[in-house]
């Protein structure tokens, strides 16, 4: 009796997004270029249909509730979908991080041995509400040879369904298959895909803390990503003025649901009661809710005590902490220890103070003057991001084409064994570095 061993759909999808992933990994950078500007073009054209399926999802998520971040998130006018396709552009612009050579070294005569970079191979993305996300993350996966599976929130389902749409009729012109790119819509394909570690190499989820470490606990794939986005803004005791309330109001309002937005305000107590009142002014002017600690208390009327909880809070709202610190170690301290190593900033004109906190302050980014805000692989030239990553081993930061490749050896020899170089007649390796290419 013949057993027909039957597969789940998940499964069977997985097996043809591996199988395209394959045939990617052999595109030229010309071929792959042209996918892009196609998915560009594609994703211009359809622009009116999904930007009414983000209509839609919008009243939808209204209906049902949906916290004011989360909405805000959600929301993808045309604006927001010009600057998803100018990024798709930007990509097609970069250079092909696949195939870069990164040691060429020989062995022994005829022995070569080469360190090249490649593709991961299928990518598994799990978002919440932001659909251009999808967008950013397809063009960055198909510029590194990698395939991806995305599942968004469900607020953003039809959103994301009318993006891969296009997604896909821009890839039906080019050499590119289209089973690169997958969309699940459903919550039980979740838990499935992270059982997929036969066919899917990187977890990268975008959500709330609890969510990403539901995805670490739940498979056996890496992952990459952040939980939490708790970014803090120090003002030293040596600053200029209009440069720090500048720089604290873009870091809190810009768009405060952005989890590089900051969410506590340190602040050094000789500067305090000159700094306070006109940054409070201009956050309050801009509807921000400041909460602030005793010695803050004493010097803003108005505002709402901060407790513990406060300091180890991600808002994502015009809500804003504020603590007066002793020193810049003492602010350091409280960095590292309720920070969510992610984007730190510090505004100060002592550069010696400024450098101290450069190297001390454990996160991704470490900024000296200038906003948080700026944390963003499309702001770093990047074209796009598939996340940033707080974790300590690379990638760190925004993840961009670097961040989605590994590297293979490759070596090639003239029937070279290891016994020639072993024993008491051993012969020794050369080990001379050829040098890579430019």
């Amino acid at each position: 009796m013949t057993v027909v061993q039957t597969i789940s759909p998940l499964v069977h999808l997985a097996q043809k997004t591996r199988q395209a992933a394959s045939l990617l990994a052999l595109l030229s950078t010309e071929e792959k270029n042209q996918a892009i500007a196609a998915i560009a073009q594609a994703l211009e054209s359809a622009k009116d249909e999904i930007c009414q399926a983000n209509i839609a999802d919008c009243e939808a998520a209204a209906a049902d509730g949906i916290a004011k971040p989360l909405y805000k998130r959600l929301q993808l006018d045309e604006h927001k979908l010009r600057d998803a396709i100018a990024g798709v552009r930007d990509v097609e612009r970069l250079a092909d991080p696949v195939g870069q050579v990164q040691i060429h070294r020989e062995i022994d005569t005829g022995l070569i041995l080469q360190r090249i970079t490649c593709p991961l191979g299928v990518l598994g993305i799990i978002f919440e509400a932001r659909p251009e996300a999808a967008i950013q993350i397809v063009s960055l996966a198909i510029k590194s040879g990698n395939a991806v599976i995305l599942k968004g929130g469900k607020e953003a389902v039809r959103s994301c369904e009318a993006i891969v749409k296009a997604i896909k009729q821009g890839l039906s012109t080019t050499a590119v298959n289209a089973d690169v790119v997958q969309l699940l819509t459903t919550r039980e394909e979740i838990l499935e895909l992270l059982q997929l570690d036969k066919y899917v190499d990187l977890i990268i989820p975008r959500g709330s803390n609890s969510f990403v470490r539901f995805v670490q606990e739940n498979t056996r794939i890496p992952v990459l990503g952040h939980a939490e986005g708790i970014c803090h803004l120090y003002i030293d005791q040596n600053i200029d003025l209009s440069k720090a309330v500048a720089i604290t109001v873009d870091a809190k309002i810009q768009y405060p649901a952005a989890c590089n937005a900051i969410e506590t305000l340190l602040v050094h107590k000789s500067i305090a009661p000159i700094f306070l009142p006109q940054v409070a002014q201009a956050l309050q002017a801009n509807h921000v809710e400041l909460r602030g600690d005793k010695a803050t208390l004493e010097i803003l009327d108005n505002i709402t005590a901060a407790t513990e909880l406060d300091w180890e809070t991600e808002y994502s709202d015009l809500i804003l902490s504020i603590k007066i610190v002793d020193s810049l170690a003492e602010a350091i301290a409280h960095i590292n220890y309720y920070g969510s190593r992610h984007t730190e900033a510090i505004v100060t004109e002592d550069l010696k103070a400024a450098q101290t906190f450069l190297v001390m302050v454990n996160a991704a980014g470490v900024y000296h003057n200038c906003s948080t805000r700026f944390a963003d692989g499309f702001r770093y030239g990047f074209g796009a991001e598939v996340g940033i990553s707080t974790q300590q081993m690379p990638p760190r930061g925004p993840v961009g084409l670097e961040g989605l490749v590994t590297y293979k050896y490759q070596m090639t020899g003239d029937g070279h064994i290891v016994a020639t170089y072993t024993g008491a007649n051993a012969k020794s390796f050369t080990h001379q570095d050829l040098g890579v290419a430019d």
